[in-house]
């Protein structure tokens, strides 16, 4: 199972410009596998409008790369569901957009609009189990743990950090994977929001043995893939 942690230029309350620019790092990559950051569709901007996976045509094109190339694409997006908002992981295939997890932990501003999801997920790919976890999620050990306990192969998270919160998250994701003994992938924003006018980029992957296997730059645009030798 290969996997590509992908840094697109997310295009700030614009769905389909930053759909456009995942389209293009899927069929890049051509991985089975291709993460994305946190409210990458949207790009971080905590007042973007929710999008709906069921109905939105912005995000065609991601679809017609997953069926171009055979992967499974996890993107960002705010939603709205019961009339409360999520940060949520969106899955998009070569059929359809559907969500597959909404963040627990959000951060002290993030929580002022949107809702903790309520349980972990995680995910089968070709018979593989995959957990989710969305930026503050994997700072929190219980997530970690919930996690893991659903009998994952994998720990999968899209997160922004600042340059500052990266050497956080890179001492942090390989005690993960040595803990449990799963792959972790991050995949981090790379580029100016509003709330952050500077980002870390830094997206990787490390082993079951907290090793790090590969690390993207710091700017957007930029993918790097492993190959997940799961057994």
């Amino acid at each position: 199972m290969t996997i590509a942690v992908a840094q697109p230029a997310c295009a700030p309350a614009d769905v389909p410009a930053s759909a456009a620019a995942h389209a293009e790092m899927i069929r890049a990559a051509r991985t089975d596998i291709v993460l994305f950051p946190e409210l990458s569709l949207t790009g971080y901007e905590l007042d973007a409008p929710p999008i709906s996976p069921n109905d939105d045509d912005a995000l065609g094109p991601i679809v017609e790369a997953c069926a171009a190339t055979g992967a499974l694409a996890l993107a960002g997006a705010p939603i709205e569901e019961g009339g409360r908002e999520y940060i949520a992981m969106i899955a998009v295939d070569g059929t359809a957009a559907r969500v597959a997890y909404r963040k627990m932990w959000p951060g002290e501003a993030e929580s002022r609009r949107f809702t903790p999801g309520r349980s972990p997920a995680a995910i089968e790919v070709r018979s593989r189990r995959l957990g989710l976890a969305i930026c503050r999620d994997s700072g929190i050990p219980q997530h970690a743990a919930d996690t893991a306990a659903l009998g994952i192969d994998a720990y999968l998270v899209g997160a922004l950090f600042s340059p500052a919160g990266a050497a956080q998250r890179d001492a942090r994701m390989p005690q993960i994977a040595a803990e449990f003994g799963v792959w972790v992938a991050v995949a981090s924003y790379a580029g100016a929001t509003t709330a952050y006018p500077v980002t870390s980029g830094g997206s990787g992957v490390w082993s079951p043995d907290g090793r790090l296997v590969t690390q993207a730059g710091p700017a957007p645009g930029a993918f790097v893939v492993a190959k997940l030798a799961l057994t």
